[in-house]
């Protein structure tokens, strides 16, 4: 995602009313209320439906902004969702291709193992590449158990949110800040933060599992006599996974000429590590055998999902974006203006994050931390700055952004896809709201309480 496309547009977000977010409203309770009152419709028909709150919000913007804000609505596609989507259908291209064969029996044990193991991998080949990787071993798992749904939300929580806090690699708001000036292994400073939000839900969960498991130990299918022994095919896809961070890695490194594209100046080194993406996702599905992918039960639709929702919400989430980045100028500026401490950095930070995307709310949310205690210093030196004497608001911003991805559906992109893929596999995923109601609320946000109390 592109650092300068993202600093703060006073003059577009100062002049937006509070209502112009109302299709971005409109987006999320039709994400929430379609599946749950008209499954049927929305399986048909999702794709209208967010091709309709697009069509107008760009309408809704066109007439009270005029031309001018095309630029704003090419920007975000071009510099912000196709780099996303090209990242995210990378990672989940190629993991579809790793095929974990073998036994495995979900057993409280084993399941706790595998989302300690997804929680460490998250950080070094994204959230993403980690959920994409395991979710599949660990549905197939767990295909004899009655109780699955919170095996998933679990899966959810520590693979495809928490675990990505550790570096830039792990979550799309960590690279940014690792673009403007945050050193790359200085997010380890959040290490004692996950340690304890990913101890605490692995305790929870590994005891919640062993309650259920004892319940349904007499229904249970007996263990298979003869075990197939663990293998791996497609085992070459781990090295085009290296690929992708090595991509990703070189557009952060690297500082090329910029070059003008549809009227909008895009750094060169994004561009060819988008074409790499491109080209060691096309790599995957020649080299690997459709077999493999076959018996992954690898399909597009969970992603193609993601990418038709993801291209709604971008859409409809730029009002909400810019009178963000407005600051006090703008119709939040009540919410802004009152972020003061670490404290309100992490839960505003967090809660937006829980609905926007978490990248931009996290690079507004530092603007307005380096614009109030360092004005009229340049970015990268006061951002070093800010680690010096202040270090405790980013780890307050970083740890929010990251953290309460986990509390919707929409909160980060594997969300989707994890909860796709479950109900692919026959899982029964709760709704948007189920989801927040039943597991957020009661299971994270009282682990989220501890950490604020603890470091905050």
């Amino acid at each position: 995602m592109q650092a300068d496309a993202l600093v703060p547009a006073v003059s577009l977000g100062a002049m937006l009313p509070l209502w112009s977010t109302v299709p971005f409203a409109g987006m999320l309770l039709s994400i929430a209320l379609f599946p749950l009152v008209a499954p049927r419709f929305w399986h048909h028909y999702f794709v209208q439906v967010s091709v309709f709150w697009s069509v107008i919000i760009v309408a809704l913007l066109l007439f009270l902004q005029g031309g001018g804000v095309v630029h704003d609505f090419l920007h975000l596609m071009v510099a912000d969702y196709l780099p996303f989507i090209i990242l995210l259908g990378a990672l989940y291209t190629i993991s579809g291709g790793i095929l974990i064969r073998g036994s495995l029996r979900g057993t409280p044990l084993l399941n706790t193992g595998i989302l300690a193991v997804g929680t460490l991998l998250a950080s070094w080949m994204g959230t993403t590449g980690a959920a994409m990787l395991l979710i599949r071993p660990l549905l197939r798992a767990n295909a004899h158990r009655k109780h699955r749904t919170f095996i998933v939300v679990f899966f959810i929580f520590l693979v495809a949110n928490i675990g990505g806090a550790l570096t830039p690699l792990g979550d799309p708001p960590l690279f940014l800040g690792f673009l403007i000036g945050v050193p790359f292994f200085w997010t380890l400073a959040i290490l004692p933060h996950m340690a304890l939000a990913a101890g605490v839900l692995l305790v929870v969960y590994y005891f919640l599992d062993r309650y259920f498991f004892t319940r349904e130990s007499p229904s249970l299918p007996p263990e298979e006599k003869e075990k197939e022994p663990l293998r791996v095919e497609g085992g070459y896809n781990f090295l085009l996974l290296l690929g992708v961070v090595g991509a990703v890695l070189l557009s952060g490194t690297v500082h090329w000429r910029e070059i003008s594209l549809f009227g909008m100046h895009r750094a060169l080194q994004d561009l060819v590590r988008d074409a790499l993406l491109l080209l060691i996702s096309f790599v995957s599905l020649v080299v690997t055998p459709r077999r493999v992918r076959e018996d992954n039960e690898f399909s597009w639709a969970p992603i193609k999902e993601v990418a038709v929702l993801f291209a709604g919400i971008f859409l409809t989430m730029l009002p909400c974006l810019k009178i963000l980045q407005a600051g006090e100028q703008g119709a939040l500026g009540f919410l802004t203006g009152a972020v003061r401490e670490p404290v309100h950095y992490f839960w505003i930070t967090g809660i937006l994050s829980s609905f926007l995307d978490n990248a931009p709310t996290y690079l507004t949310f530092l603007s307005t931390a380096l614009g109030g205690f360092y004005p009229g210093i340049p970015e990268t030196k006061a951002v070093a700055q800010l680690i010096r004497e202040r270090e405790l608001y980013l780890e307050a911003i970083s740890a929010g952004a990251v953290f309460f991805g986990a509390v919707t559906y929409i909160g980060n992109a594997p969300n989707f896809l994890v909860r796709s893929i479950a109900e692919e596999a026959g899982v029964p995923m709760p709704s948007f709201f189920g989801y927040v109601i039943k597991y957020s609320l009661t299971i994270l946000m009282p682990v989220f309480l501890v950490i604020t109390f603890v470091f905050f």
